[in-house]
């Protein structure tokens, strides 16, 4: 242990050693998806930071952590992002500095069992604030938020629908600083071992008490994923290839056929043509047609893209323009400033537009959809609001064709489950190029993902859900309670730290007393 230490001495090494164990977290993300690894993923991290001999070096080490795991879990972005991810990444993992001390503060040295549990609970909050400031879109958005690993365990989904995914999070990290304190702090065992226990409360609490989503039909959606297609004339190949796999949905009676981000290339305005193929295709299939639109609108300034839906006399006027933008993929953040990245990368040579709300469509057979577009479907609250407005079933329209051999299909993937088991609604996810999927209320998912080596249509039936779960009632209460805690463990250590100065300041100055000239300085007083 103490040769550890004295290595751990150089600050590199210890940086290096940091960065390490912050990106350990990944593995419990797809494409690995080892769920379980998520409960102790953190806890090298936590030693580590708990060890640091200053709070300086506390918040280095939380800063350190925070740029590993901010690296590791967006590393799929380096072919479009280059040397930005690790600007961004620096940045970002400023949030986790404050956390490092913290850290320190409750599980450094030999902390007593009220310090251990009140650590079991601060910092879970901590977590959760830094997950809420990286998730503002300006910021990139919440991909990556710890919960996000549990998107395949039915007991965690079911606690989705109570806390969303902010609630996982607060969990899987609480599980994390138990089993350090565990580890690290003999005398501390007790809290933590109740704090465990109480999670596997909360957890059986959930199960038996949260309402299940209200089941009241059927409906059939059908989902068109052309895959790859290349080459200059890419657009119009793959409304083509798209035609022609919605048209083998004739006969199999949909209610609903969907297809992926930015499959037109073209405005409807602006091309009629293809706008009365759209309205052929609904009429042989007898259902409305979701269609993403990615192109300069006919009616306004401007390039948006837009969920649009096509009925059998064409476009029906129900439109939805993305409001949530990738920053360096849709726009440039302060373009006269970092417009140069257009250079180093593969962000848009021109900002798109922002749309300015959401919308639900009512589509034939009664049925009301909530789309979004691309990593729209990372934010909870979007779903949310969604399924509060009357949306029965949710529907994402995405593209991570630039990300094919990647994490970032199946972990975009994932995140369907997640939005799914938070609203109680049926969610499905349509991409162009794969990882497609649909998820049933609960989360579950139903029928088969359709890889990234797929082109085909495929018919899903999928349950109709009604009722309104807890966070679809509540929002995120998760993090407000969380955010309280952390004001009141602030205000604690203001009083602690006054009360402190005022024990200081009535001992007296600790100085020695002065000797006279004729004193001993061996025998005082002779």
């Amino acid at each position: 242990m103490r040769t550890v230490e004295r290595w751990l001495t150089s600050p590199w090494r210890r940086s290096c050693v940091a960065a390490l164990a912050g990106a350990l977290p990944v593995l419990a993300f797809p494409a690995p998806a080892l769920w379980w690894f998520a409960y102790v993923a953190l806890v090298p991290w936590l030693l580590l930071a708990r060890s640091a001999p200053t709070g300086r070096r506390a918040a280095a080490d939380g800063w350190s952590g925070g740029f590993g795991f901010m690296v590791a879990v967006h590393h799929w972005l380096l072919p479009s992002l280059h040397v930005f991810i690790f600007l961004i990444a620096g940045l970002l993992s400023v949030l986790w500095a404050p956390w490092g001390v913290v850290t320190r503060r409750l599980l450094g040295g030999t902390p007593s069992p009220g310090r251990a549990a009140v650590a079991v609970l601060v910092l879970p909050s901590g977590w959760l604030a830094v997950e809420l400031v990286r998730s503002w879109q300006g910021l990139g958005g919440p991909w990556g938020m710890l919960g996000a690993t549990q998107w395949q365990v039915t007991p965690a989904l079911r606690l989705a629908s109570v806390g969303g995914v902010w609630l996982l999070s607060f969990l899987v990290v609480a599980v994390n600083v138990a089993l350090t304190v565990l580890v690290a702090v003999r005398a501390a065992r007790v809290p933590a071992l109740a704090s465990l226990v109480a999670t596997a409360a909360a957890t059986s609490a959930a199960w038996v008490w949260s309402p299940r989503p209200d089941v009241d039909g059927e409906v059939r959606i059908a989902v068109v994923q052309p895959g790859v297609v290349d080459g200059s004339d890419s657009g119009d190949r793959r409304f083509d290839l798209e035609e022609r796999l919605t048209r083998q949905l004739a006969g199999h009676r949909p209610d609903l056929v969907v297809w992926g981000e930015s499959s037109v290339g073209y405005d409807l305005g602006d091309r009629p043509d293809l706008a009365r193929r759209l309205a052929a295709l609904a009429r042989e299939t007898g259902a409305d047609i979701l269609v993403n639109v990615d192109a300069r609108r006919s009616d306004r300034p401007g390039i948006y893209k837009s969920s649009l839906l096509v009925g059998a006399d064409g476009p029906t006027g129900d439109r939805y323009d993305k409001m949530r933008l990738v920053p360096f993929g849709e726009y440039i953040p302060a373009r006269s400033l970092l417009g140069w990245a257009t250079s180093v990368g593969r962000a848009a040579g021109e900002d798109r537009r922002r749309g300015t709300e959401q919308v639900v469509m009512n589509v034939g057979h009664g049925l009301r959809i909530g789309p979004m577009v691309c990593f729209e479907t990372a934010f909870p609250d979007m779903s949310r609001h969604l399924a509060a407005d009357g949306a029965e079933v949710l529907v994402g329209q995405t593209s991570t064709s630039s990300f094919q051999h990647s994490w970032a299909p199946e972990q975009h993937a994932s995140l369907a489950a997640l939005r799914a088991a938070e609203t109680g609604r049926t969610m499905v996810h349509a991409t162009l190029t794969g990882v497609s999927a649909v998820y049933g209320p609960d989360g579950e998912r139903l029928g088969p993902w359709l890889g990234t080596d797929a082109s085909t249509a495929r018919v899903y039936t999928v349950p109709v859900a009604r009722g309104v779960t807890p966070f679809v009632r509540y929002g995120d209460w998760t993090v407000d309670g969380a955010l309280l805690v952390l004001a009141g463990f602030c205000a604690g250590e203001v009083l602690r730290l006054r009360a402190l100065r005022l024990r200081r300041g009535a001992a007296g100055p600790l100085v020695p007393r002065a000797r006279t000239a004729h004193e001993s300085p061996v025998r005082p007083g002779r």
